[in-house]
């Protein structure tokens, strides 16, 4: 099962609304993208916890509907 990469974006601007998102389908096979998600939200937390986020956001899907996902954070400048 393939995703849009509109989806992703979606989920992950539901759930952290500041988010500017940037997604590449990596194959152009709807399972392998690479993802710049940069937000506010993201201050003051670890890389780690900033990727938390953002998988929480996925709501479950990231090695399900989505196989790969390599994932940049960052806080605005």
């Amino acid at each position: 099962m393939a995703m849009e990469s509109g989806d992703i974006e979606r989920l992950i601007k539901d759930s952290i609304p500041d988010a500017v998102v940037t997604i590449e389908d990596l194959r152009g096979d709807g399972d392998h993208y690479a993802a710049l998600v940069v937000s506010q939200e993201f201050s003051g937390k670890s890389r780690v916890q900033q990727h938390q986020m953002v998988y929480k956001a996925l709501k479950g899907r990231m090695g399900d509907t989505l196989h790969a996902l390599a994932l940049q954070t960052a806080v605005p400048e």
